[in-house]
């Protein structure tokens, strides 16, 4: 033993089986994972409120069409139906031109004023296989609604959307989604 050791007292041992008990400041109480947690949040919050209030975080992408309508007029396989002004609760997130052996087929993707989705899609497809393809196997033809100045076929497409349908020798237009109705007819009746 050492010669310190050896003058001093033994201290005494703690049984095993006794649970060690913290002192008020030793431990964590719930106040402070509360605060600790609050410290943690507020970041967190403040960068989430600049992106969605400065940068716009929630505003969908809004795309040019003009590139895809272009190239489906020089194409000149059909005549081209263009949408009119639908306002600025409208967005335009997609726009492309295929040409096919099958067929030309011009869409354009559209974020509605119910930040639902609508599509225009016009092609010289033959409707018969146009609108299987576009709309689902499972379509039903509902009725005749007026849009613009034309009458469009009305169908139940996809679960969850609808779609009018107007058909000419040359082309076929379809306007759906799973936005409200209303938004499709105005849709369709700005095209020109």
């Amino acid at each position: 033993m050492d010669e310190e050791q050896a003058g001093r007292p033994a201290e005494p041992v703690e049984p095993a089986d006794r649970p060690v008990r913290l002192g008020r400041r030793e431990g964590r109480s719930p106040r402070d994972m509360a605060i600790s947690l609050i410290v943690l949040l507020i970041p967190i919050v403040l960068l989430l409120a600049f992106y969605r209030l400065v940068l716009g975080g929630d505003s969908p992408v809004t795309v040019d069409p003009a590139d895809a309508i272009q190239q489906a007029r020089t194409a000149a396989v059909f005549p081209v139906a263009v949408p009119g002004d639908l306002g600025d609760d409208w967005h335009t997130i997609s726009a492309t031109w295929r040409d096919d052996p099958n067929g030309a087929t011009l869409r354009l993707g559209y974020v509605a004023p119910d930040d639902d989705s609508a599509l225009l899609i016009e092609s010289n497809v033959p409707a018969a296989q146009l609108l299987p393809a576009e709309l689902g196997k499972e379509a039903k033809p509902r009725g005749t609604v007026r849009a613009g100045n034309a009458a469009w076929r009305s169908y139940l497409a996809r679960p969850g959307e609808t779609a009018l349908v107007l058909s000419d020798p040359t082309r076929t237009i379809i306007v759906t989604g799973n936005t409200d109705p209303k938004h499709l007819e105005a849709l369709a009746a700005s095209l020109s």
